[in-house]
């Protein structure tokens, strides 16, 4: 059934350019597939626009605020149109680290402890021992992350002066560091689609090292003992439905190999996954025979459906 489909993509988040990429590979697919398209490139008028269009189905795109923290679906959800990936409620939470793991811990769920700290507190002193790991609440693609170690650059205690997340940003998450290594798992409707290792080529999975081609080393599957890509599947997709995401998501992981399954922490669940030649999504569907054009109409029937 050929379907009139409003791609979102763009907007003004800092992963503005990511968006742009996931946006028109998901349009280019779904034309292929004999849909028609009209790319919107989100700006305040978007619902001017989108009533203008009145399209079938809303493709989002979008990735990071306003497009995945709730305020757009909530948008859609009063304009009466379908739209992929989830909904109000759960974009609200799983956009928030730390409601995240509000939502998720007291089921079992492994996530690292840590606080809230005033960016403020920093110039004082540690809120946790070193290494200890800043990032922004409600930032997507490591945007923002700094890990804090004994003999790093940034001052003890932190400068001020001193280049990084503190200095954008009011409030942060303070995380102990987990040492080892960088494992995610996408799902996509009721079902994980495995494990992939991420191996940077220099110091961590960063904003450059997501999206800048030979930086980052895929491992498909990831090369770790069966228990623990098992209690990644599981984790993933329990996560998954506690949160209520629909469509696909990706969970990301630190595991302490020293440790066994038990060195496994989920550190945030992605519900607006990108869709870029580099993500991990499609590679994990392609991995195993799932196209890319196919993947991007299974979100679109999931969300009909």
């Amino acid at each position: 059934m050929s379907l009139h489909i409003a791609v979102l993509m763009g907007g003004w988040s800092a992963e503005r350019e990511v968006s742009l990429m996931s946006g028109n590979g998901v349009a280019d697919a779904l034309e292929s597939l004999g849909h028609r398209v009209s790319r919107v490139d989100m700006a305040r008028d978007v619902a001017v626009k989108l009533s203008e269009l009145r399209p079938d189905i809303v493709f989002n795109a979008l990735h990071g605020t306003p497009g995945e923290d709730g305020t757009v679906q909530g948008t859609l959800d009063l304009m009466g149109l379908k739209y992929t990936h989830s909904g109000l409620v759960t974009s609200v939470i799983a956009i928030d680290k730390q409601l995240t793991k509000q939502a998720l811990v007291p089921h079992g769920i492994p996530m690292p402890g840590g606080r809230m700290v005033r960016s403020e507190e920093l110039y004082q002193r540690d809120p946790l021992p070193r290494p200890y790991v800043l990032k922004p609440v409600n930032e997507g693609s490591s945007v923002g992350v700094a890990i804090v170690t004994a003999e790093g650059n940034y001052g003890n205690p932190i400068s001020a002066d001193a280049r990084g997340p503190w200095q954008e940003f009011d409030e942060l998450l303070a995380e102990p560091f987990i040492r080892g290594r960088e494992l995610t798992t996408a799902v996509l409707g009721d079902q994980a689609l495995g494990v992939t290792e991420l191996k940077p080529k220099s110091g961590f999975y960063d904003y450059d090292a997501k999206y800048t081609d030979g930086l980052t080393e895929h491992v498909f599957p990831a090369d770790i003992p069966e228990e623990v890509a098992d209690a990644c599947k599981r984790i993933a997709l329990d996560a998954h439905r506690l949160l209520g995401c629909k469509g696909c998501s990706r969970s990301d992981f630190r595991w302490d190999d020293s440790q066994g399954a038990d060195g496994l922490f989920l550190l945030e669940v992605n519900t607006q996954p990108g869709m870029t030649p580099l993500s991990l999504v499609p590679e994990q569907a392609r991995h195993l025979g799932i196209s890319y054009a196919e993947l991007v109409q299974r979100i679109v029937d999931e969300a009909l459906a």
